[in-house]
């Protein structure tokens, strides 16, 4: 009898553990099942934005996808427009962040509307020999009385240059170029005039980086460097590379 009874509370374990075992089994089923399942609606969402060319959306949803699901085949899937979304989205980051440096006005002065295109330099600079840093700034202006011109301005300081002196313009660490320039007999603004307003607007459309030298009265050159690269020339109208 004792025998009897042990069998059939071991054939009982044995059912128990075989249950638990599918229980388990159908548990991991469903989890894998929703997985892929969540892993393919995140790839879905970043095919949606790839093909549509919104490469930010694209590669936060390839983000998710590959953090959070790394090991599925959709997450396999989309690994090589994954890799290309996200330079695509660096790329337009960047974009943005070297077209936000430049303010553009129009304003009515006198007998007509002035239009400018403006930039501070990427770093502050002592001008006047205090130790105290203030950026520089560039100026592309259209007055149709004053006409075109390009200028840098000074916050602190100012330019030995009431009889002309020279400044030298590199692009993209390239060799310098001397161009001539000229400080105006006023105190409204502290500014140096660039002659060649016309190279200097070319330089700064190509450019990615523009580089001027210029001298202060507080002694020796500074050199302003300018983040150009987002440059929208369609909002100094007629100034365009060959202006």
């Amino acid at each position: 009898m004792k025998r009897i009874l042990s069998g059939a509370l071991c054939a009982l374990a044995l059912l128990g553990c075989t249950d638990r075992q599918a229980q388990l089994q159908e548990q991991a089923a469903r989890q894998a099942a929703a997985k892929a399942q969540a892993a393919d609606t995140l790839a879905g969402q970043f095919e949606a934005a790839y093909a549509a060319g919104n490469w930010d959306l694209a590669r936060v949803h390839g983000s998710a996808l590959l953090q959070q699901y790394p090991d599925t085949a959709a997450a396999q899937k989309i690994q090589v427009h994954y890799q290309e979304a996200k330079a695509k989205a660096e790329q337009a980051r960047e974009a943005r962040r070297l077209a936000g440096l430049w303010t553009y006005n129009q304003v009515m002065i006198g007998q007509g509307a002035q239009v400018s295109a403006a930039i501070m330099s990427r770093a502050p600079l002592d001008t006047d020999g205090s130790g105290k840093q203030q950026r520089v700034q560039l100026v592309f202006r259209d007055h149709p009385e004053w006409k075109r011109s390009a200028y840098l301005v000074l916050k602190a300081g100012d330019f030995p240059c009431l009889q002309g002196c020279k400044v030298k313009v590199s692009v993209d660490d390239g060799k310098p170029r001397a161009m001539d320039a000229w400080r105006p007999d006023t105190d409204e603004a502290i500014a140096l005039f660039i002659t060649d307003h016309k190279a200097l607007w070319k330089l700064a459309a190509h450019a990615r980086t523009l580089k001027i030298e210029f001298p202060v009265k507080a002694g020796g050159s500074r050199t302003a460097a300018f983040d150009t690269g987002g440059l929208d020339p369609a909002q100094m109208p007629g100034w365009d590379a060959g202006a």
